[in-house]
Parts: C-alpha cells; sequence; structure tokens
C-alpha cells in the first residue's frame, strides 16, 4: 500500500509539474494569431465586455459565459468554435441590469450566454460580443463525458483585489495546462461591493485571465453580505442556482457540493433559506448516494467559506467547540451540518476564511477517526477537512495556537493555494502550494477510499 501511495504521489505530481508540447503550441498559436492581447474593442461606447469568466452549466455538455459591460447593448452574444479563426457558431443570451447598493447607485449590465451541446474533451475558442463591441479571443475546454477520468483542480478562497499573490503563478499553472477548473471558496476582492463596487470590478478585470479560460466555481463568503450579498448574486452564475447561492454538479467521479456558511451567520436577511439550503442539501446528498449515483461518483466533496474547525489564534467560530457551521443551534444540534455530512458518507470538505492552510485528521464529532496509525487516510472513519484561504488579500496572514487540538494535523500561515487530482474513484492526491516559498510543495497527502458510503455503515463494517 505505501509503495502504491508513493507511485501515486509521484505520478500525481508528475502532473502538476509537467505539460504537453501540444499545450505550449497551443498556448503559442493562440498569442501570436491574438496579437498577444486579450483587450476588447470598446469605441468609446461603455458597450464593451470585461470581466469575463466562465463556469459549468447545467449539464457537463454546457458552459456558462458571463460578463460586464457600464451600458446597456442591444445584444448579448457568444461566437465560438473549434478553430480560433474560425468562430462559426452564435448562440445568443440575455442581459439585466445590476444597481449596486451603494451611495453612488453605480450601475452596470450583466451579461449570460449558455452554452449547448458542447462536446466533451474538447477545445474551444470564443468571443463575446455586442452590436458594437467585441472581447478578444479566449478558450476552455470541455470536461471529457463519463467518470473515468481524473479531474484536476486549484483550490483557495480569500483572495483580494489588493495582495492576489497567488494570482500570477495561478494563472501561470492554467496557462500550462494544469487544471480543469478553479474553486473560490468565498470572500472576493476585499470587497465586491468596496468603494460602490469599484473594488469588484478591479476584481472581475484582475481575474479575467484566468477566470474566461478555467470554470471558475464559487460559493460565497462573509466579505459578500453587504446588501444581501447582491454583488456576488450578480456577478457570478453557477449551474442550477438560480441565486439561491448553493448548488451542485458533477465532475467526472466526484460530486461537487457548495454551500453557503453566511446564512447562519447574517439571519437578519431570512431564517427560511437557513431550513431551505439544510433540506435542499440533505435530499442533494442523499440522492448521490443512491447506489447507482455513488457507484458512478463515489467522491462526494463539499466546499462552504466558514470551517467546522481550525486552529488559529483569532477567536473565529471555528476555534469553538460549538462552532455554528459544526453544529447547528448549539446544544441542540439542530441543522447540524457536520452530523449531516457524517451520515452522509461526504469524503472531504474545503473551507477557507481563515487566512492561512490547515489540514485536518479526519474527524466526526472533535474525535480523530483515522484509518489506522500508520495509515490515517486510508479508509478513515470521518471527514477530511482542508482550510485553504491563503491566496492573499489587504487582511494579510493569519496564525495558529501554540497547541493546536489533537485533530490538527498540518498548518501553514504561508500564502498559497491547494492543488486536487482525483486519480480514480479510490484515490485523491492533494497538495498545498507555497507561493512565499516560489511554489515549493509544502503538504501533501493521499485520502484512500476503498469504500464510500455513510460512515455509520462503513465503520459497522469494520
Amino acid at each position: 500500500m505505501l509503495q502504491c501511495h508513493d507511485q501515486l504521489s509521484r505520478n500525481s505530481l508528475k502532473s502538476f509539474t509537467m505539460y504537453s508540447q501540444q499545450t505550449i503550441v497551443l498556448t503559442l498559436a493562440f498569442v501570436l494569431i491574438s496579437g498577444g492581447t486579450l483587450k476588447t474593442a470598446d469605441h468609446g461606447t461603455g458597450k464593451a465586455p470585461q470581466h469575463i469568466h466562465i463556469s459549468y452549466g447545467d449539464l457537463p455538455s454546457q458552459m456558462i459565459i458571463t460578463w460586464s459591460t457600464p451600458n446597456k447593448t442591444d445584444l448579448s452574444s457568444v461566437h465560438y468554435g473549434r478553430e480560433l479563426l474560425h468562430l462559426v457558431n452564435v448562440e445568443e443570451g440575455s442581459s439585466h441590469i445590476f444597481v449596486d447598493g451603494g451611495t453612488e447607485k453605480r450601475s452596470q449590465y450583466i451579461h449570460r450566454v449558455d452554452l449547448k451541446g458542447l462536446t466533451g474533451n474538447t477545445t474551444y475558442y470564443y468571443k463575446v460580443r455586442s452590436e458594437e463591441s467585441e472581447s478578444g479571443a479566449f478558450y476552455f475546454r470541455t470536461m471529457p463525458e463519463g467518470q473515468d477520468w481524473s479531474p484536476r483542480l486549484a483550490v483557495f478562497g480569500d483572495m483580494g483585489a489588493t495582495n492576489a499573490q497567488s494570482l500570477p503563478r495561478l494563472e501561470l499553472d492554467a496557462a500550462k495546462g494544469m487544471y480543469d477548473a478553479v474553486i473560490h471558496v468565498g470572500d472576493f476582492a476585499y470587497d465586491l461591493s468596496k468603494d460602490n463596487g469599484k473594488i469588484g470590478d478591479q476584481f472581475m478585470q484582475e481575474i479575467q485571465s484566468l477566470a474566461a479560460s478555467v470554470p471558475y466555481m464559487t460559493c460565497v463568503g462573509n466579505h459578500e453580505n453587504s446588501y444581501n450579498f447582491s454583488n456576488y448574486r450578480a456577478r457570478f452564475n453557477m449551474p442550477n442556482d438560480n441565486g439561491k447561492m448553493y448548488y451542485s454538479f458533477n465532475m467526472g467521479p466526484v460530486h461537487f457540493v457548495s454551500i453557503s456558511t453566511e446564512f447562519l451567520y447574517f439571519p437578519d436577511y431570512g431564517f427560511t433559506q437557513i431550513y431551505e439550503q439544510y433540506d435542499w442539501l440533505k435530499k442533494d446528498l442523499m440522492e448521490a448516494n443512491q447506489p447507482e449515483n455513488r457507484s458512478k461518483r463515489p467522491w462526494i466533496v463539499t466546499f462552504g467559506h466558514r470551517p467546522m474547525y481550525c486552529s488559529n489564534n483569532d477567536n473565529d467560530d471555528c476555534t469553538s467547540n460549538e462552532s455554528l457551521v459544526r453544529v447547528g443551534v448549539p446544544l441542540l444540534r439542530i441543522l447540524s451540518l457536520e452530523d449531516l455530512y457524517y451520515q452522509q458518507g461526504v469524503d472531504l470538505s474545503i473551507w477557507a476564511h481563515e487566512h492561512s492552510y490547515e489540514r485536518l485528521w479526519p474527524v466526526y464529532n472533535l474525535k480523530v477517526r483515522n484509518g489506522s496509525y500508520e495509515s490515517p487516510y486510508t479508509n478513515p472513519g470521518g471527514i477530511t477537512h482542508i482550510i485553504t484561504g491563503s491566496a492573499g488579500c489587504s487582511e494579510r496572514h493569519e496564525y495558529f495556537q501554540k497547541n493546536p487540538p489533537p485533530w490538527s494535523a498540518y498548518h501553514s500561515s504561508d500564502y498559497g493555494y491547494t492543488r486536487m487530482t482525483f486519480a480514480n474513484k479510490t484515490h485523491l492526491y492533494v497538495e498545498q502550494v507555497s507561493d512565499d516559498k516560489n511554489g515549493e510543495i509544502i503538504d501533501s497527502f493521499t485520502l484512500i477510499k476503498e469504500q464510500h458510503g455513510p460512515y455509520g455503515d462503513l465503520n459497522n463494517r469494520v
């Protein structure tokens, strides 16, 4: 087993650090043909597309293209195709006005086009257009069909418009073809609404080179709370979301679930959404656990902004044994996400909020549930947690308690981000990149699940 683990780690690391000659040729050809620029044509109309980003659609064969313009346009369209010089397909969408809640009541128009019927595992080039302006050319690659492939993701949270230290390295990784998707685990720009939304505009433009070419999947964080999260709701379109701020999607052998932890902390925006999300989440996880579904997509991975656990020294809620995200209503454990995740056999929970990185031992109800002393992440009896909120923002680093709890396995305050490769239906390789250490891998592990399912059932088999 150790030899298998070492071989997987070496192979996975190689897949992260090497890329094909074909990728190099495609990238160079793209830069040369497009004149080495992704600038938009404006003509002084205020209708030039900006803040372009993509996300997976409701089906694997779909991609959502989102952008904004300062002024209204009569047309929202995407021209796309498999060859850069032959964008022969056209899909039209819609736009709506978004008015920021700040004192200036600044407005912009958010455009959305859903590309449908895309061929799997295929590179498409595209431009977004109005009747008077168009963007430069971008490209994306669709996910392969079925479940028998190995998704590769970059995962991070808490990236600001200022001090986004990890962004250049992420952009370089993406240009090398290292990722199938990106997950941003809440807290954008610091803040999307700041300065009447101008900081949000700056951030969206800064991430465009990354988010316009790699599906940029998100969840909401506490820094998005202004005006009932209106900037987040307007700027990001996620699959099957419809503005609720929670959704799920499938990617190869993985079922991903995105939740809002913020409903619990901002009840002034309504109590019903707390219960509605919990009911939806329970149904979604139960559906994912149906035998025909779990056999196809055995990995269940959740992501939300505020962690259940953390060992930082800042007195955030996750440092408490009774954190709201973990236990729900204190003492009564009503709406407890940890109990629900344990009952439904969630394999991995990803969090951010703390401006640091922390890996937990598999845990449930404050108790370590390692697979064994020698192989803690092989068939564990509890949920594995990763906290990855160190991408870089204006609030800088956060640090840790001198004597962390027994469930804390490793932590670092370095700026950086997390890479994940779901090698197959049983092996998940995770590594942490330190941007402070020039891209050094400062932590890695392989989660091995030879059986997936509710932990009560799995533990009873032992």
